[in-house]
């Protein structure tokens, strides 16, 4: 497809340079999420992992919308290889690894294959066994999940040391939201998500968003909801994803540009508060074990 970078596989990536030196660290790994389709999830994934590589962040991100991806789309990579070669025992993670913009790197997967909308328990082992391998190279996780409540998503928001929901001012995303935060309160009691509110036109009504939804949630479901701000409605976001560019790097000073980066710095300086639950290694260890209960 013309337009897109064209970057093949990387299949040396995690045993080269200053990933390397790095052996030994411990990833941050932060599951985005969303009630519902269509309110930014992924362009939000996109941009906000550029923007932490910009502030020194070694970022990894898997597209964990297995049946249904297209973060390599909106980054503009062109991967010859995907998550679905990967679980079909035709590939390593490193075959598959490759480099997007910024130096970010992704860990794509493939779109139309219904077998990839539930993971099955050999899968999980196997995924375990190729994630156990980039332990240690990179700083930060993002997971870019599906919509809704399905068991892939379940099966990443629940392991992740952080769940960030990402929500509109529209009521049906605000109804899907309060139910994604309802399952995964109730049935695998989690009780910390940080909120943040997408498209909106305001400062005032991206609060009026969050302060209804944490409301209802924190009297009914008594869990936390953390206030993670807003990005704004913006013209340039559509544009950005027809040229199938992030925005950071199409319009870098437009007023969502600035958000994103203003997003990427308050997640950073809340990297202190986020659980020591240990590395790559970890994470997917906890993946399998919430499969058990």
């Amino acid at each position: 497809m013309s337009g897109r970078r064209e970057t093949g596989m990387v299949a040396t990536a995690v045993g080269d340079g200053a990933m390397a030196a790095a052996a030994g660290g411990r990833v941050r790994t932060i599951a985005i999420a969303s009630g519902k389709g269509g309110v930014g999830k992924t362009n939000v994934v996109a941009n906000l992992a550029i923007a932490l590589r910009r502030r020194g962040q070694r970022v990894i991100v898997i597209d964990a919308d297995l049946g249904l991806a297209n973060l390599d789309t909106l980054l503009g990579v062109n991967p010859r290889a995907t998550l679905r070669h990967v679980l079909h025992g035709e590939c390593t993670i490193q075959d598959v690894l490759v480099e997007g913009p910024a130096g970010i790197y992704l860990v794509p997967a493939a779109s139309g294959f219904e077998d990839l909308t539930q993971l099955t328990h050999t899968q999980r082992l196997l995924l375990l066994e190729q994630i156990d391998s980039l332990d240690g190279a990179f700083d930060v996780l993002l997971l870019d999940t599906g919509a809704g409540i399905s068991a892939n998503v379940l099966f990443f928001a629940t392991a992740a040391q952080e769940t960030m929901v990402v929500v509109t001012p529209e009521p049906t995303a605000l109804t899907d939201a309060y139910a994604l935060v309802k399952v995964l309160s109730t049935r695998y009691a989690e009780q910390h998500f940080a909120i943040l509110v997408n498209m909106a036109r305001g400062e005032f009504e991206a609060k009026r968003t969050f302060t209804h939804l944490s409301r209802v949630a924190e009297r009914f479901l008594h869990v936390s909801l953390h206030y993670l701000g807003y990005i704004p409605f913006d013209a340039e976001v559509p544009e950005a994803v027809r040229r199938q560019r992030p925005v950071l790097e199409l319009s870098p000073g437009s007023s969502v540009s600035r958000a994103f980066e203003a997003l990427a710095e308050r997640v950073v300086a809340g990297a202190e508060d986020a659980p020591p639950k240990g590395g790559l290694q970890f994470f997917f260890r906890r993946l399998l074990t919430e499969e058990r209960r």
